[in-house]
């Protein structure tokens, strides 16, 4: 069977493994306050453009999102969120959990914008007994979103900028945020993100790390005591080192992009070799998340050879599919695909 349902099927990059060996019988202190961690920061920090930024390391995305969105809300606050957002479907109710409300806004493409928002800030205050409401006090996006669409830098300042108008804290889920700093017509840098936000996070996870997400606090009010907060949540990892070493190599030499754009080549593959046959998309995504249309017998016979995520049901015989590339994809795997792909067309065409 080969694997396209997600991007952390694999292990981690060989050059990942070989650091944690050579690393292995060294002597640190925990909880991330040996050297690598510190190593790993700075080159974070170096890469994000901001020396002043806090910048801690979490196994996971959902024990990071829930971390990053305790910290900040007050008991009666809640987030704003796509109704396809990650926290609002695929987190089995962890922010609620939390003792917060999802405060979800409908959308086509996975993102949101900033009208929306001022629409969140207006009803609420507008609302006479908005005290008996919960208060929206945190806009949360991810960029690539779930369905692989971006945001443009002009998209994310004028969310910036509605979000400093309501007084919102603004963080980006970050999980796969290489994938989409690689994509084509992406006009995002890092620095953009870490001056545009409040708080983000860069996946490892999905990146060619065994795990780990890096958490960046760019607004200093978010900083303090936030080490407490991720101890509190299960997170402070008593071997931190393994994910200091992990983001430190990652950000060594350009690894953490080259792996992403290895990811991107392979998902722009497949989705040409769809669209080249006359398969038609559900969603825009120039990441390594493709949705193509397709019959359910197509379906069933890549079935037989190829594993991928049954996304949602367009009608009695069509569903979207998801095929997911990541920073390990094998080219004689696209390639076996994209074949497969062919004999569909040319089956569809009789």
């Amino acid at each position: 069977m080969i694997r396209f349902e997600n991007d952390y099927a694999e292990g981690a990059h060989p050059r990942i493994l070989e650091r944690l060996m050579e690393t292995n019988e060294v002597q640190t202190p925990g909880y991330g306050t040996d050297d690598y961690c510190e190593s790993a920061r700075n080159l974070i920090m170096e890469a994000c453009g901001d020396p002043t930024a806090d910048v801690h390391f979490l196994v996971g995305g959902t024990q990071t999102n829930t971390t990053i969105i305790a910290s900040i809300l007050r008991p009666h606050q809640g987030v704003v969120s796509a109704h396809s957002g990650h926290i609002a479907t695929h987190e089995t109710g962890a922010i609620e959990a939390t003792g917060h409300k999802i405060l979800p806004l409908p959308s086509s493409d996975g993102k949101i914008d900033a009208e929306q928002i001022r629409g969140v800030y207006e009803e609420h205050w507008n609302d006479a007994t908005h005290e008996h409401v919960v208060q929206p006090a945190l806009v949360y996006i991810s960029n690539p979103t779930e369905f692989g669409t971006l945001y443009s830098k002009s998209e994310l300042e004028a969310l910036r900028s509605v979000c400093l108008e309501c007084g919102f804290t603004l963080m980006i889920d970050g999980a796969r945020l290489g994938y989409g700093l690689a994509a084509e017509g992406n006009d995002l840098s890092l620095a953009d993100i870490a001056k545009l936000c409040d708080v983000f996070y860069i996946g490892g996870t999905k990146i060619g790390a065994l795990f780990g997400e890096a958490v960046v606090i760019t607004n200093p009010a978010l900083k303090k005591d936030f080490r407490y907060m991720i101890k509190q949540r299960g997170g402070l990892l008593a071997k931190g080192r393994i994910l200091g070493i992990q983001f430190e190599t990652l950000f060594t030499d350009g690894l953490y992009l080259e792996l992403s754009k290895h990811a991107i080549d392979a998902a722009m593959t497949i989705r040409n070799a769809f669209e080249s046959n006359g398969f038609e998309f559900k969603y825009q995504s120039k990441t390594n998340q493709q949705f193509p249309i397709l019959h359910n017998e197509q379906i069933e016979l890549l079935s037989k050879k190829y594993s991928f995520h049954k996304w949602e049901t367009v009608n009695e015989s069509e569903s979207v599919v998801r095929f997911c590339t990541s920073w390990s994809t094998k080219a004689e795997h696209v390639e076996a695909l994209v074949e497969d792909i062919e004999k569909l067309a040319l089956q569809k065409s009789k």
